[in-house]
């Protein structure tokens, strides 16, 4: 779906009225000696050549990285690993629980907060791409739309010039509630990873940057799926769901020699500084060791040797290390290259395939007389010589295996493994393949799962598709259509039947299907109409997953089996009101005749203590062309009252969300109405607002005719409201209205909520679309002219650019990386003098070419001026930036620039 242009992506210089939020940014949230460099120093250049890293950790936000500090803190401390991370947004869509700061000035502030929260790991270098947060999303496709086609560029740009050896980063999957940000940002890290390496991959960057093909030695994903226990055994305990997956731990209950405290705990302390996001407030982790766990990372790939899986040497704490930047003893030489290609992924009982093992001296260093063994499971042949002669230094040398799993071998994940014998140590690989039948069949995948799937068959991971349960939603006492695709992964024409075997409470009209000549590489989808007979079932989060059973039996001989879900979720009928419900806050007689639905199931967050603390009820009618819903909410502790003029990110404080899908059929929710009213305001009466749909901001610009009302009591308030159906995005589908109503608790007044309940419970589900409830309204029929089609989402667009953030301009200085990810400007502006007068400081710019500088005087404090201008011509240009105090000693001038071409560059000069 396109995105207008009134609403194109685009970053915002923080100028004017901002200017003033940036010089008191620049001052309170001090950053630590290790997140940026005194200003006194920061000119001090340390060479031309960027900063080279070890590892870097790629994610969407500030505050994302945050569960992976008690590892690289240990890396840090104990083998000097310089880590950096990207961040491809400063998180300006989040809320703000210490001031009133948003958009790009808060882009600012949660910058400065996590430069002080990484550097308690030892972590100094952030790089900021720029991008847009925009709100929370589950769709990766939405926010890659919003990004733009050129953050990928970005981060290959990034590894090339700081070259890491180890990328971490999160998980790529649309996993419930998997926030789409983060999954954007894990798919840019993992595509990435290949090309960086390729020198045809914007071959720019090396034919007019300077820069060269990199390739880092392994890839992991933060998180893991699987079993373990807390404890120092966290990591040789773990049990991954697919056994032939990598699964690497780090104990976070080992003690810093340095700070005297667990690694948990330091990065409990370091999470703390997101006191924006309300996390100022974290409880203290447990005190006794054995009780804390692992950081838990899944590998993707390794294009060097890696601990054995179940080794000692997998379970320590340098696992992750080993091959990539430590040797471990009887290993073979840093820089070598050792891996696994095979023919096939997916591959056949009874057909052979080809592994190729490649291995790459390093440059300097011999192998020697060097032997590669495959490993295969049991039953499975090997044919092929492992010989690679000597292999001398800075050569590569190649074995090729035909291996052929049996007739009968089991469907399912499996490792192929190598093993290294040279001259000069040994080492591991392995690579994942997967046992296939010739036909297979699957449950129709959700929209946002069949881009996931082909975006790993894009990037070449196979080995990440096939890890999210197909589910699909049904309306409590509904039917639907299942799809059941079947496809011919085999070489020949199949023919078969689909059998579905479903759970007690549902019926189908059919359960079994034939499909007949299927051709090779084809598919086919066989429909089965499913009922949901017991309408008593639980719906949603309290065991709304029911799983089911689809046999596929090909004639001739050979059965696939796979287990996907249907998922219940509510549902109920709005009656018509014979007249319109006053929006008054109160329930009069007559007016709300039907369903009263239970909102209290709990989707996120604490438990509800009792029914005082939080739970609540819902009505709904329909008049006309307005829809009336009433919310009685009990709450014995009301959260922050905040100001009508910030009624917005409502789940700071107590709330009730009404969520409308007019046709049911939204991938996210961009093509969707959400509302949110606060029950009390500072001043007193509601507010309301639309956040996260397909226009968001004040509920009076966004939903015009919309009416809101409340009354509170001794423990309780009641919301009403009206919402005119012409200002939803879309004609409703009376037989299909996507629904739900959620209640946002909060018992704090620090704007931090603990406590999320409603009717359509799952985690994540106020992004989800396709998991709220279902409500049909008899009777009703929109006007004959109202479109069908969603409106173009209008999505907030509007990011801090890096050349107003004086920490990011100071850390580029001292790094020599160009600011946001872009090309280094050549020619750059430097700062030939700055000289201090009486409200003023005086800097002559040299320019090559014409451009627009942004310019700061730092000092201990912080920022003491800054200005914005554009240089019409190459030369010298003096510039006069008005300052709001006198510089302290030791003060700097920082310039951030802005070439035409759209290179950046940043430059300093001390304040004389």
């Amino acid at each position: 779906m396109p995105i207008t242009r009134s609403v194109a992506r685009r970053r915002t210089a923080v100028t004017a009225p901002l200017a003033a939020a940036a010089l008191v940014l620049g001052v309170t949230p001090a950053l630590p000696a290790s997140a940026a460099a005194p200003p006194s120093a920061v000119h001090e250049r340390p060479g031309k050549t960027p900063v080279d890293l070890d590892a870097l950790f790629v994610g969407a936000h500030p505050d994302d990285e945050s569960g992976t500090l008690s590892t690289l803190g240990q890396w840090n401390e104990d083998h000097g690993v310089r880590a950096g991370v990207v961040t491809v947004t400063r998180g300006e869509g989040g809320g703000n629980a210490v001031g009133p700061e948003e958009g790009p000035a808060l882009g600012l502030l949660r910058e400065a907060e996590e430069r002080s929260a990484v550097g308690k790991a030892g972590v100094r270098e952030v790089f900021n791409l720029d991008d847009v947060d925009f709100y929370y999303t589950v769709s990766a496709p939405l926010t890659d739309q919003v990004w733009g086609g050129d953050t990928l560029e970005k981060v290959v740009r990034v590894v090339r010039q700081t070259r890491p050896e180890i990328i971490l980063t999160m998980d790529p999957a649309p996993t419930p509630g998997n926030h789409g940000n983060h999954q954007e940002a894990a798919r840019l890290a993992i595509a990435a990873f290949y090309a960086a390496a390729d020198p045809k991959r914007f071959p720019e960057q090396i034919t007019k940057e300077g820069l060269k093909p990199f390739a880092p030695a392994r890839l992991l994903t933060s998180g893991a799926r699987g079993t373990g226990q807390p404890g120092e055994a966290c990591s040789s305990t773990y049990k991954p769901a697919n056994p032939a997956q990598n699964v690497f731990g780090v104990w976070s209950g080992r003690t810093s020699a340095r700070q005297g405290k667990t690694w948990a705990a330091i990065e409990r302390e370091a999470q703390r500084q997101y006191a924006s996001q309300g996390w100022a407030g974290f409880p203290d982790v447990p005190s006794d060791p054995q009780q804390l766990g692992c950081d838990f990372f899944t590998q993707v790939d390794a294009r060097v040797p890696f601990p054995e899986p179940g080794s000692a040497a997998a379970a320590a704490p340098a696992n992750i290390l080993d091959g990539a930047l430590t040797r471990p003893k009887g290993g073979v030489p840093l820089g070598t290259r050792f891996f696994l290609r095979t023919s096939d992924f997916d591959v056949r009982p009874g057909a052979a395939f080809t592994v190729e093992a490649e291995v790459s001296a390093p440059q300097r260093d011999r192998l020697g007389r060097s032997t590669v063994a495959l490993r295969v499971p049991e039953g499975w042949q090997v044919t092929g010589s492992g010989d690679l002669g000597r292999v001398r230094a800075g050569q590569t040398a190649k074995a090729t295996f035909t291996v052929t799993p049996p007739a009968q071998a089991e469907p399912g994940r499996v490792r192929v493994a190598a093993t290294l014998t040279t001259e000069n140590g040994g080492g591991y690989t392995d690579r994942q393949v997967e046992v296939s039948p010739p036909v297979r069949a699957a449950q129709q995948p959700l929209p946002q799962v069949a881009q996931y799937e082909e975006w790993t068959a894009e990037v070449g991971v196979p080995q990440l598709g096939g890890i999210v349960q197909p589910v699909l939603t049904l309306p409590s006492g509904g039917s639907r259509e299942v799809g059941v695709v079947v496809t011919n992964v085999g070489s020949e024409t199949r023919s078969g039947t689909v059998r579905i075997d479903l759970p007690g409470g549902f019926t189908a009209e059919r359960t079994e299907a034939p499909f007949e000549d299927l051709a090779a590489g084809e598919s086919v989808t066989v429909p089965f109409k499913v009922t949901n007979s017991d309408p008593s079932l639980k719906t949603s989060n309290e065991g709304g997953d029911y799983a089911y059973t689809i046999t596929t039996t090909i004639d001739g001989g050979g059965s696939a089996v796979t287990r996907p879900a249907l998922e219940l979720v509510p549902a109920t009928t709005v009656p018509q009101a014979e007249t319109a419900p006053a929006v008054d806050g109160a329930e009069g007689d007559g007016e709300y005749t039907g369903d009263t639905l239970d909102i209290s199931r709990r989707w996120e967050g604490s438990e509800c203590a009792s029914a005082a603390d939080c739970s609540g009820t819902a009505k709904l009618a329909w008049h006309d062309d307005t829809l009336y819903v009433l919310v009685h909410v009990k709450d014995d502790v009301l959260g922050t009252a905040l100001e009508s003029s910030d009624c917005k990110r409502h789940w700071r404080t107590d709330a009730v969300e009404v969520t409308l899908d007019p046709r049911g059929a939204s991938e996210n929710t961009s093509t969707t109405f959400k509302t949110a009213v606060l029950p009390v305001t500072a001043e007193g009466p509601p507010c309301f607002l639309r956040d996260a749909d397909n226009r968001q901001g004040p509920g009076e610009e966004t939903a015009p005719g919309m009416k809101v009302a409340s009354t509170t009591g001794d423990g309780e308030y009641t919301v009403e409201m009206s919402i005119p159906m012409e200002v939803l995005p879309g004609a409703v589908d009376p037989e299909h209205l996507g629904l739900n109503i959620l209640v946002y608790d909060s018992d704090t007044q620090d704007k931090t909520g603990q406590t999320r309940i409603g009717w359509s419970t799952w985690g994540g589900v106020q992004g989800d679309p396709y998991r709220w409830g279902v409500a049909r309204l008899p009777g009703y029929q929109p006007p004959a002219d109202r479109p069908v089609t969603p409106p173009e989402p209008v999505i907030p667009d509007t990011a801090l650019s890096s050349l107003d953030s004086p920490q990011t301009l100071e850390q580029s200085v001292r790094v020599n990386v160009p600011p946001a990810g872009a090309p280094a400007a050549d020619p750059a502006a430097r700062v030939v003098s700055a000289s201090s007068g009486r409200d003023s400081v005086r800097v002559r710019l040299q320019a090559g070419e014409p451009g627009e500088a942004h310019l700061f005087v730092r000092d201990a404090e912080g920022t003491a001026g800054s200005e914005v201008v554009k240089i019409s011509r190459k030369g010298v240009t003096t510039v006069t930036v008005p300052v709001t105090r006198v510089p302290g000693e030791g003060a700097t001038v920082l310039a951030g620039w802005a070439a035409r071409d759209g290179g950046t560059a940043a430059a300093s000069a001390p304040l004389r």
